[in-house]
């Protein structure tokens, strides 16, 4: 979020009101000038309702694994539109970590899965059974 927020910011640091009109920009310009707001391109702000947990590691595995790959469709999206070098080098790093967090949290999921008849080791909590 935090790189994301700085492409915004280097981007739109020297723009002018008159360059606003007519770019769709102008809603956010009012009620964020150029400050940094986290909010999807529909507009909708972020909010921590987004964010799944459930406790269940086999569900927030996949959970997790579903949000990195909806973060690398939306830089895949932004780079169909930015055409600034700095901007595509960034985002493609962004892309590239996703690609990598994906891989990491299968790996986990993969070690979950083979320890699930291991001792000691349960995909649920059985005290919320009884």
């Amino acid at each position: 979020m935090e790189m994301i927020s700085t492409i915004v910011y280097q981007l739109t640091r020297n723009i002018k009101t008159e360059d606003l009109v007519g770019t769709g920009f102008e809603p956010y310009f009012v009620d964020h000038t150029t400050g940094i707001y986290p909010v999807a391109a529909s507009g909708t702000p972020f909010s921590a309702d987004t964010l799944q947990s459930t406790g269940d590691v086999i569900a927030d595995l996949n959970e997790d694994m579903a949000a990195e790959q909806k973060a690398r469709l939306t830089y895949d999206n932004i780079l169909r539109f930015a055409d600034d070098p700095d901007v595509r080098d960034a985002i493609y790093f962004l892309r590239q970590r996703e690609i990598v967090h994906y891989q990491r949290f299968g790996e986990a999921l993969r070690i979950t899965l083979d320890h699930l008849d291991s001792k000691n080791f349960y995909a649920f909590n059985p005290a919320f059974d009884k």
